[in-house]
């Protein structure tokens, strides 16, 4: 494991890994804003906490979740949709961070979507033995935008597969700092994430935290 003297070196260039024809890795992009976007994280999930949604079968999420941004995405009995209101404290989810918002415009940008405006940010924390099952993002309005997934904590295994859920799946590791990004012709791949393993990071503990923004109004 890189040593904490090393997690937000001021210079690194990401290095760029094209996975499907519009899906990219950014190696270590977030790196440089880490301070600022950890801050923000600790300031969002105060005013709105994690919580394990359900799914509209019954079923409770291994991953917690919250949202900023004027779009939250919930899931629950009545379905999958995105509302401007925490269900859970009737009130507006938190206003997306200045340094939340650089870093989904950047990351999008070096992949090639310079118009990328994200409306709304998923925050998904994974424990050990927390997993994401294969799903396509498609509850959002406009597929010509992108997705901007940034990757904090804990090592985690991004499964990466094809339009049909049972077509074959890559394995991407990603560590603490990377990003992928999604678009055009990858835009409604199916993606998931593999059960975590046992680890520890030295800022953020025993735990994985996923920034998914998106363009969903």
């Amino acid at each position: 494991m890189s040593g904490v003297g090393s997690l937000f070196a001021e210079t690194h260039e990401a290095a760029r890994e094209e996975i499907a024809p519009g899906a990219f890795v950014l190696r270590g992009f977030a790196l440089s804003m880490g301070t600022a976007v950890l801050g923000a994280l600790r300031e969002v999930t105060a005013a709105a906490p994690f919580r394990n949604m359900v799914t509209p079968g019954g079923y409770r999420m291994s991953v917690a979740m919250t949202n900023c941004g004027a779009l939250g995405w919930v899931t629950d009995r009545n379905g999958y949709r995105y509302d401007s209101v925490d269900p859970e404290s009737g009130k507006k989810w938190p206003a997306m961070p200045g340094a939340f918002r650089e870093l989904a415009e950047r990351a999008a940008a070096e992949a090639g979507f310079r118009e990328f405006r994200p409306d709304a940010c998923l925050i998904n924390r994974y424990e050990p033995e927390a997993k994401l099952s294969l799903h396509q993002d498609k509850d959002e309005r406009d597929f010509t935008q992108p997705i901007v997934s940034v990757s904090l904590g804990i090592p985690a295994i991004f499964l990466f597969g094809g339009f049909v859920r049972g077509d074959k799946t890559q394995r991407v590791p990603l560590e603490h700092g990377d990003v992928v990004v999604w678009g055009g012709p990858a835009r409604l791949r199916y993606h998931g994430v593999m059960t975590l393993k046992e680890d520890e990071h030295p800022l953020l503990g025993r735990m994985r935290v996923n920034l998914t923004f998106r363009t969903a109004g």
